[in-house]
């Protein structure tokens, strides 16, 4: 246990990052759920937007990996193209 009155409050805060952190990316990977499962072309093409903005969001937080988001943004891409 921390004795230190710095690195109970550093415990404190990685806590509160942790779960912030946690809530964005399970909010985004439910997104990313209900996109793929979207055939409507034109809804995708909505939903594409806000979701490539959210995945960046997290690769900037460095909650993804850089290369993860950019491979999860072309294969979103790819599937809204595909749709008829």
């Amino acid at each position: 246990m921390a004795h230190h009155k710095s690195a109970k409050k550093r415990i404190r805060q990685s806590l509160k990052r942790r779960d912030r952190n946690r809530y964005y990316g399970k909010t985004t990977r439910n997104l990313i759920r209900k996109l793929r499962a979207t055939t409507d072309k034109s809804e995708a093409e909505e939903m594409l937007t806000t979701v490539i903005s959210m995945v960046d969001k997290l690769a900037k937080r460095n909650i993804i990996h850089d290369n993860k988001a950019a491979n999860l943004k072309s294969k979103l891409t790819k599937h809204v193209n595909s749709l008829k």
